[in-house]
Formats: C-alpha cells, sequence, structure tokens
C-alpha cells in the first residue's frame, strides 16, 4: 500500500506530485527521463521528519503539457507555485540531474525561498559540456523520436547508457519504465529546451548550505564534476554513492537515502524562518 497521497497544483499547467508526512517542505525533482515515481525510494523514509514532495515537471506524467517551445525557466515559475500551493515560504530543494539544473536556477532567481540545495548527478547547465558532449547528449534522446520511434523504443538504449555495473537488481528495468512513460512532444522540447539553456549558474555566490551527491559510476556527469562544483560553492559537502550511476537515487537508495537525510536533518528548521 502506497504511502503517499497524489495533489494537484491548480494551472497553468496543472503540476501533479505525490506527497508525505509533515514538517519543513522538501521537494525532490526527476531528471529529463523520469517522473514522480522515482522518488518513491525516498519518499516514506523522507516523510520521517519533513513533508516530502515529488513532482512531476510540467509536461512529465500526469503534469498539463503546455503550448509552444520551452524556456527552462518555466520550471522554476512552477516550481514557485509548487511552494506557495503549500504555504511554505522557503523548501529544502532536492533535484537530480536537470531537476538539479532547475533546484540551482530557482535559486538564483529566488534565493530567499530555498533552505538548503541537494543537488545529485547534476552539472551547473549546459554550457559546462563541451559542444560535442552537447550534441551527443541531444542525439542519443532525440533523433530516433524525430525519425519516428516512441520513448518506449529508445528507453533500453538510454537506460544502459545512464546505469552503473553495480546497480542494484531492477534498476535497469525501473529506468527504462520510466523513459517509456514519457509524453513524447513534451519531452523532444525538454530536449532541446535544456541542452541549449544559456543560463549560468554562479556557484561561488551560493549562500545556503548546499550538498553535492554523485553516483560513483555516472558517466554522464562524472564525480570530478561534482568534485568541481562543490568546490566552487562556499562550505557545500560531497558524497560519493558507491555502486550508482547517473540515476543513483534509484540504483542504490538506501545508501542514497542514508548520505542525503542526514544533511537535511542538520538544516531541517532553516525552512521554518
Amino acid at each position: 500500500m502506497a504511502t503517499w497521497t497524489t495533489d494537484y497544483v491548480p494551472g497553468p499547467p496543472r503540476i501533479a506530485v505525490d506527497q508525505s508526512g509533515a514538517g519543513p517542505l522538501v521537494i525532490l525533482m526527476h531528471g529529463i527521463g523520469g517522473n514522480r515515481t522515482n522518488w518513491h525510494d525516498q519518499l516514506p523514509v523522507f516523510a520521517a521528519h519533513f513533508r516530502a514532495v515529488s513532482w512531476d515537471a510540467r509536461g512529465y506524467g500526469e503534469s498539463d503539457d503546455y503550448e509552444g517551445p520551452l524556456d527552462f525557466g518555466d520550471f522554476v515559475r512552477d516550481l514557485a507555485r509548487v511552494l506557495d500551493h503549500f504555504r511554505s515560504p522557503r523548501a529544502h530543494l532536492v533535484g537530480l540531474s536537470m531537476g538539479g539544473m532547475i533546484a540551482m536556477d530557482f535559486y538564483s532567481r529566488y534565493p530567499q525561498r530555498v533552505a538548503t540545495l541537494t543537488i545529485c548527478d547534476s552539472l551547473p547547465g549546459f554550457n559546462h559540456l563541451t559542444a560535442e558532449q552537447r550534441r551527443e547528449f541531444v542525439r542519443l534522446r532525440q533523433e530516433p523520436l524525430l525519425a519516428g520511434k516512441e520513448p518506449k523504443d529508445i528507453a533500453p538504449d538510454v537506460a544502459e547508457a545512464l546505469i552503473g555495473r553495480s546497480a542494484r537488481p531492477g534498476s535497469f528495468e525501473r529506468l527504462v519504465a520510466s523513459m517509456s512513460a514519457l509524453h513524447k512532444e513534451s519531452y523532444l522540447k525538454t530536449i532541446a529546451g535544456t541542452a541549449t539553456y544559456q543560463r549560468s549558474f554562479e556557484l561561488e555566490k551560493v549562500a545556503v548550505p548546499t550538498h553535492i551527491v554523485v553516483g560513483d559510476e555516472d558517466r554522464l556527469t562524472p564525480p570530478e564534476m561534482s568534485r568541481q562544483m562543490a568546490q566552487c560553492i562556499p562550505g557545500a559537502c560531497l558524497s560519493l554513492i558507491e555502486g550508482a550511476g547517473h540515476l543513483s537515487n534509484i540504483e542504490q537508495p538506501e545508501k542514497f537515502n542514508r548520505a542525503v537525510l542526514p544533511f537535511l536533518i542538520e538544516h531541517r528548521n532553516l525552512a521554518r524562518l
């Protein structure tokens, strides 16, 4: 039996969230191939200390689609509405991959609304990737879809490129299911909007407690990238999740929770200020 309930933040677009627990707000944000269910190994654990919320970003899962191209900043405006929906002036933000970019972008625009940042298997904008890496990111995901394939057709190849060698059994199948559930047109717009996003995040100006988390087998955003991010952010701490690739919270959930939850508990009451 699920230990969370699904709620909907009024739109447009309407945003679907799963929530559990009570107390300071923690918002969990998935990556570009994910949805709110990616955090179901975290929700009941975090809910013992927080109101834990995972969202479907616009165009994902049960959240509404939208007209026109994606402005990456739309995610930030949606996130502000989620905080308002829960009547929370501040929140702890936990974002994986694209979700981490959204968290950093939100902080750059609304620093007073962020209690802490937990940035997982992510990067400070695509400007930090080479042109070749950006092209490969787009090519792997977008070209087959433009040629007529569906997300379920490309899901195994993308999952294989992301998962670590030591992921727990079932992780690959879970990633494939997550990718297969994508809405094709929304996903295409998100790929383009994310990979071409030109806003740079000034990591050295981050002034809230920050935790950088990365799987030690992550090939897309490797540990060295996370080390460099942690070195740039004043006072940031770094955790390596052993035996995990790019989806560290899915591949090694127990290790992920043991690394992330103590940091959030340490700074729990900052969301109340």
